[in-house]
């Protein structure tokens, strides 16, 4: 073998030894909370007019339907009830709760590896959703989602770096009362991951039971008290600007209960909400801040995300169209106004109306998810798994999603300009009597498991290579995955006597 072969072998075997050895978190290409924040849709000039209308909507159109303990905390804050039932906002009200309001939030996990540190233009993906459908990608199907599906979810996503929280992404359509739906939804998440959980209950009786189940979990009131590993998803309004009761009931005893709240405004524009992108900024921005309102009269500073979700229309049927350029415009444009506040904010991304994880839902989910990362939202919901305008959700696709947002996260990272980084010396090295290329440099080989991230699934050989290997399918592939992520151990496992508690104290349908 000549001395060439010898060096060219000798890169070869560099390269594969730095690729497989174990990375620590902070040396990562790609982790939990990198900062986005380049890319900005509105300037300085239309968040002061968003916020402007805003706070005129609040002022003079304000919100119907709040519960009389609503109407009561809010009042008692100085929000002004009219004779038509509405309550109406002052601006210096709104401005006194945003002094109150948290703006440096830790949602915590049951790991605490797995913390999400929300300020600033910290960026987290996860799921999130109601779907009602699972896709079954080798028959092309559509079937009911079951408890099983959704604890099979967050087994696989503890195993995936690039989600980084469960909320909740599918209905347990297999257990018909409600009650034990939301139980069991809680139950099937936490024993699958250990990861911060999202939910969301149906009734504010609901809550107590809950709580008892986490406490369980926890280990003692006091510890979930101090690391609530689980927030809640709450639907407090219903737009167009009237506040959803039996919610806001639910948040009051969340509140008292500690747990972390999601402030939900999902309008849709051209249906619940105005058409114009702006205006369902504006409206969702409204309903929001007088969410923050309620939360902050209850508790100042009690943890609370600021979702603004407004979601699209197709306004030729008035279906919602979640993979369009106007959602993913709608969730950047919305992270901004997070961002105007200050607030630790939260919106929809990564919807994809393709019905499979194909090309269409591959354009979709990246286009926005790419977005809202670039733009700073804090956490990033129905990044993964979401098909058929949330509809549906896919197991495969969840796998496939963590892929891609890989790469989205490697956009919010950026491109690091520095003396060494420029790379003036190894270029000199390199072109002055060195090697004529880059591959076994130094630099190449320390920046290779650093500074770039691989896809675990997604094909990058030459056709020659890929037929060699058999012509891998992309989804048989996932399907691979997915089932080996379910089979594998997960460390959200509960012990078995504290399983066998919470199973003796309520009807656990996962078996």
């Amino acid at each position: 073998m000549t001395d060439t072969q010898n060096r060219r072998a000798g890169g070869r075997a560099a390269r594969k030894a730095a690729r497989a050895a174990p990375l620590s978190d902070a040396m990562r290409p790609v982790r939990p909370g990198m900062h986005g924040g380049t890319y900005k849709p509105l300037t300085q000039l239309d968040m002061e007019r968003i916020n402007e209308a805003a706070l005129t909507a609040l002022e003079e159109i304000g919100l119907a339907d709040a519960p009389q303990s609503g109407i009561d905390i809010m009042v008692g804050a100085g929000a002004i009830l009219g004779e038509d039932g509405r309550l109406r906002y002052p601006r210096a009200l709104i401005e006194d709760m945003l002094a109150k309001a948290n703006r440096e939030i830790t949602l915590s996990a049951r790991n605490p590896k797995h913390d999400l540190h929300l300020s600033e233009k910290k960026v987290h993906y996860g799921t999130a959703g109601a779907a009602v459908h699972m896709v079954d990608v080798q028959t092309r199907s559509y079937r009911e989602s079951t408890v099983r599906d959704l604890h099979n979810a967050a087994r696989i996503v503890e195993h995936l770096d690039n989600i980084h929280f469960v909320q909740r992404p599918m209905v347990c359509r297999d257990i018909l009362d409600n009650r034990e739906m939301d139980l069991n939804t809680i139950y099937a998440c936490a024993t699958g991951t250990e990861k911060h959980i999202g939910t969301s209950f149906t009734e504010p009786d609901f809550v107590d039971d809950a709580f008892e189940m986490l406490h369980m979990i926890a280990g003692g009131e006091d510890k979930w008290r101090e690391r609530p590993f689980v927030s809640n998803s709450n639907c407090f309004v219903v737009p167009p600007m009237k506040f959803a009761t039996e919610s806001c009931q639910v948040m009051e005893k969340c509140i008292a209960g500690g747990m972390p709240i999601l402030l939900l405004s999902a309008g849709q524009a051209g249906a619940t909400a105005p058409a114009p992108i702006a205006g369902a900024i504006v409206q969702a921005v409204a309903e929001c801040l007088a969410g923050l309102v309620y939360v902050n009269a209850i508790k100042p500073g009690h943890p609370a995300i600021f979702g603004t979700w407004p979601f699209v229309s197709d306004l030729r049927t008035g279906a919602m169209s979640g993979g369009s350029g106007e959602q993913a415009l709608l969730t950047a444009g919305c992270a901004q106004m997070h961002h105007y506040y200050g607030l630790p904010g939260g919106a929809a991304a990564g919807i994809a109306d393709a019905k499979l994880p194909d090309m269409q839902a591959g354009w979709e989910q990246a286009m926005s998810n790419v977005m809202a990362g670039l733009t700073g939202l804090n956490m990033v919901y129905e990044a993964a798994g979401m098909h058929a305008s949330l509809l549906g959700f896919c197991h495969e696709s969840l796998i496939l999603g963590d892929d891609l947002l890989g790469q989205a996260m490697r956009c919010v990272r950026g491109i690091e300009v520095s003396e060494d980084t420029v790379g003036l010396e190894t270029m000199r090295a390199t072109c002055l009597g060195g090697p004529g290329h880059y591959l076994g440099s130094d630099q190449t080989l320390s920046l290779m498991q650093t500074e770039y991230i691989y896809p675990v699934l997604a094909d990058r050989s030459s056709p020659k290579e890929w037929q060699e290997k058999d012509r891998p399918d992309l989804i048989e592939q996932a399907v691979a995955r997915k089932e080996a992520l379910i089979a594998a151990p997960t460390p959200a496992a509960l012990p078995p006597e504290v399983d066998a508690q919470i199973r003796q104290r309520f009807k656990i349908h996962l078996n």
